[in-house]
């Protein structure tokens, strides 16, 4: 069993009824609950632990939001994104309608949230009033948690609806019903709230709080904020306008967001020994994660737990299981995949590649060995059973934690403030740390240092920012709202589609790419007795005719690249509507029903 569960039996579940100042007029029980529970460091800190039993719940973060959205992009592809409109493949097509009968369910993804939202609000107002709250205290620490969750919750929904009711307060009866608010305004408060948060919060392992990465500590506030300073200064599609604009608040505007960011991030690379750092090989970050190991202060700023019976991201993002084999009960995984082309846009000796993008499945069969899978339906391989200590036995959960937040992102962070701020070559050292993990030692020089060394532009180094954010991030569902503001989310999709082209012709950028592969399967290891492990021939470009014979077995081949494989309908569903129109979900329509006639959609919707 995992170490941590979050579900934590919280006995005092009926606070979450109650407000500060009384939920519905409740009155004399309301305030001496409140004062027995945030004078109590245990109950304090179970009505926190409450706020992310929201995350998990059936339709909330668990299978609807992590699943969904950030498909599709330019490097991400829902593989089954043809079947649309079937409700699931509507929500990634950007043709999503307020009935989508995945999502159209008062227990869902905005729902939950909001429900977290007000869990927050109960144990930060609870927790202010407590007296009891300070600076380097564990009271202290569990009211700049409670903080935080609630700004990943905002951030969230701002991320999937643009605009949306901002509830900084308890529910009261006047405060019921509520219209949007402008995000802006929702940006501005989250950062006054992680700014509250980081000066009461503890490092990593600092404190018996901060010893996991599931548990919110000072790097992972500090990188939060950050980010939102970098999104609030970025494009977004807005109710008054069409295309996607910059906001028109002056306090956000773009150098002051830019350099709060960067004070931040600086913070957190200047004291690596105690913040965390980057891994030294790419591969173990994503084995840690699926070996579960939460000790803070490395890669991992932050994950949405998950207990063992709960989450679902090695079901969507793992490589495929056909059946129950050796190392999985579940037989999943493989829902969501690199675009066909990203594997060719990788640098051949780019480690991450062969990391990120899969092109086998495991077979119908126990033990299963690995085989090939088709041109248009890779699979991503962050997240993988068998890389588990532990074998998943539930019928649709496996436990994996949703790893949010990286310290790779704050180097890339770093670099792109660093080049709109002062240019190329002050954002060149963080882009080099970068890439240095992605490449051989003998490849550095070329690859790493008169890579970067060429960037001499801000336009060149702002456009490799891209690039490298796609290869370091693919799987992880971050780069939607990347694209979003950079204003490049259009622009991609639409070259995306222009590349998958290009590949089934075998033409222009994809000239080089062999039609035919070769492939066998050899031993994984000294005391694997089914030859499990596909090795290939020509999967790499200029890889052509048949590899020399080494004695150890004969390759099949397989016409690996034709149309039959990538047929339109497959390219034309990665967008239906163009993107740059439909950046945002609608609001259900359940909640625009209940909503008194105070909610309502734009953005064509």
């Amino acid at each position: 069993m995992k170490k941590n569960n979050i579900y934590i039996a919280i006995l005092f579940i009926a606070f979450m009824a109650i407000s500060c100042d009384g939920f519905l007029n409740v009155e004399s029980n309301s305030a001496l609950n409140e004062k027995i529970i945030f004078t109590t460091e245990e109950l304090a800190e179970s009505a926190v632990m409450g706020i992310t039993v929201s995350f998990a719940e059936t339709n909330s973060y668990r299978s609807r939001f992590l699943p969904y959205y950030g498909a599709n992009t330019d490097i991400e592809y829902y593989n089954s994104s043809e079947k649309y409109p079937d409700g699931k493949a509507d929500l990634v097509v950007y043709a999503t309608k307020a009935d989508n009968n995945q999502m159209n369910t008062t227990n869902n993804a905005w729902g939950k949230m909001y429900e977290g939202v007000e869990r927050a609000n109960l144990a930060i107002c609870g927790l202010r009033n407590s007296g009891v709250a300070d600076p380097g205290t564990n009271m202290g620490h569990l009211l700049a948690e409670a903080l935080t969750l609630r700004a990943v919750l905002y951030l969230d929904l701002t991320r999937a609806w643009g605009d949306v009711p901002a509830r900084f307060e308890p529910l009261a009866n006047e405060s019921i019903y509520k219209s949007k608010s402008n995000r802006d305004e929702i940006y501005k408060q989250l950062i006054i709230d992680l700014d509250e948060a980081q000066k009461l919060a503890f490092w990593p392992n600092e404190s018996k709080y901060t010893k996991k990465c599931n548990r919110v500590n000072k790097s992972f506030i500090k990188a939060l904020k950050a980010k939102i300073c970098l999104i609030a200064a970025g494009y977004a599609q807005r109710p008054d306008s069409d295309l996607p604009r910059l906001s028109n608040d002056p306090e956000l505007e773009r150098g002051k967001m830019y350099k709060m960011a960067e004070k931040e991030l600086m913070d957190l690379y200047n004291n690596q020994k105690q913040a965390g750092a980057i891994e030294d090989n790419f591969e173990t970050v994503f084995r840690k994660l699926c070996e579960e190991d939460l000790t803070a202060g490395g890669e991992s700023l932050w994950e949405i737990p998950f207990s063992d019976g709960r989450g679902r991201m090695a079901y969507t993002f793992a490589i495929r299981h056909l059946a129950a084999d050796q190392y999985t009960g579940l037989a999943q995984g493989g829902q969501i995949g690199p675009t066909p082309h990203l594997f060719y846009d990788y640098d051949v000796d780019d480690l991450r590649r062969d990391v990120t993008c899969i092109p086998y499945r495991w077979s119908a069969s126990n033990p299963a060995i690995q085989e090939v899978n088709k041109l248009n339906n890779w699979n991503f391989g962050k997240y993988r059973f068998e890389w588990m200590k532990r074998r998943v036995t539930s019928s649709s959960d496996d436990g994996l934690n949703k790893q949010y937040m990286r310290f790779a992102e704050v180097l890339l962070m770093l670099a792109e403030v660093k080049n709109e701020l002062y240019g190329p070559t002050e954002a060149a050292p963080y882009l080099k740390e970068l890439r240095k993990r992605a490449f051989p030692e003998n490849k550095q020089k070329e690859k790493v240092q008169d890579y970067v060394n060429r960037l001499t532009s801000k336009e060149e180094m702002f456009q490799a920012i891209v690039d490298e954010h796609a290869f370091e991030f693919a799987g992880e569902m971050i780069r939607k709202e990347a694209l979003i503001r950079w204003n490049l989310l259009g622009e991609k999709m639409r070259d995306s589609k222009e590349r998958m082209r290009e590949l089934r012709e075998i033409k222009d950028r994809y000239s080089d790419v062999p039609s035919v592969i070769y492939y066998r399967n050899i031993k994984a290891h000294d005391n694997d007795v089914n030859n499990e492990r596909l090795e290939f021939y020509g999967l790499n470009r200029g890889e052509f005719g048949e590899p020399n014979d080494d004695g150890k077995g004969k390759f099949t081949s397989k016409e690996w690249i034709k149309e039959s494989e990538l047929k339109d309908d497959k390219i034309e569903s990665l967008f239906v509507n163009d993107p740059d129109k439909y950046q945002f979900w609608p609001i259900w329509q359940v909640f625009i029903t209940s909503s008194n006639g105070m909610l309502k959609n734009d953005y064509g919707y």
